[in-house]
């Protein structure tokens, strides 16, 4: 990732450690690590934000605090406030992934804007943007707490980035053609010792079905030896295991 193109998150006036912490956590997990606070109301540092980040403790390391939100914000080139009040601004609201957009899209620094707890940003503090961000929520329950708030808007921004899935396979190569086919020869060549493909005119047809089957999970090199593995036990002769 661009680390000019990380979005820095400035916490206005937030009430609580715990939240300020849990904000934290909410950054990390994205990729996120630059958060400044701005006139945080029991001080900083704050004893109860620690357990809270649940280990993102670089973020809480790093913050920097202002007296005021045009302090925080004065060396970024774009800043968007977060709200779901509306505000008797005239000025830009964009959803989400605009704003992703817009940051992924901008070398320069950017910022996003989180009020209080209770009260959400001033005014005042929302005409620093450039844009207001909105996340589309229900009309009747629009309270969202500061950790999600944070944790939406930086899902979003992660979603242009090179951050990895949890689900991706890392550190193991991906089989070879050729393993793919030492697999499939040898599952054959065992199968048909054993008399599998009957009658004989459906040979063919049976041994493309198991190819079709093995070719489509893209296996790893590391799963095409246990597979081969487990052939050769099933066809081998059964293990004696000492008594105990």
């Amino acid at each position: 990732m661009n680390g000019a193109r990380k979005p820095v998150i400035v916490l206005v006036r937030p009430q609580l450690g715990q939240n300020i912490g849990k904000a934290a956590r909410a950054m990390l997990n994205f990729g996120l690590t630059e958060m400044r606070l701005v006139a945080p109301r029991d001080g900083w540092p704050n004893p109860e934000a620690g357990p809270a980040a649940s280990g993102a403790d670089i973020v809480l390391e790093q913050a920097a605090v202002f007296d005021t939100a045009e302090q925080a914000v004065a060396d970024c080139n774009l800043v968007f406030a977060s709200t779901v009040r509306r505000r008797d601004l005239v000025m830009p609201v964009v959803s989400p992934d605009e704003m992703a957009d817009r940051i992924a899209a901008l070398p320069e620094r950017s910022a996003i804007l989180f009020g209080p707890e209770r009260s959400g940003l001033e005014t005042e503090e929302v005409a620093l943007a450039n844009a207001i961000v909105t996340v589309p929520i229900n009309p009747d329950f629009g309270s969202l707490n500061l950790a999600q708030a944070v944790i939406l808007l930086a899902y979003e921004w992660s979603k242009r980035t090179s951050l990895a899935q949890p689900t991706v396979k890392e550190g193991e190569p991906a089989a070879s053609h050729g393993e793919l086919e030492g697999l499939i020869g040898h599952l054959n060549g065992e199968l048909a010792a054993k008399g599998y493909f009957h009658p004989p005119s459906r040979t063919q047809a049976t041994k493309n079905t198991l190819r079709t089957i093995l070719t489509k999970p893209g296996w790893s090199s590391r799963e095409m030896k246990a597979i081969r593995g487990i052939i050769r036990t099933l066809v081998g002769p059964a293990r004696t295991r000492g008594k105990t």
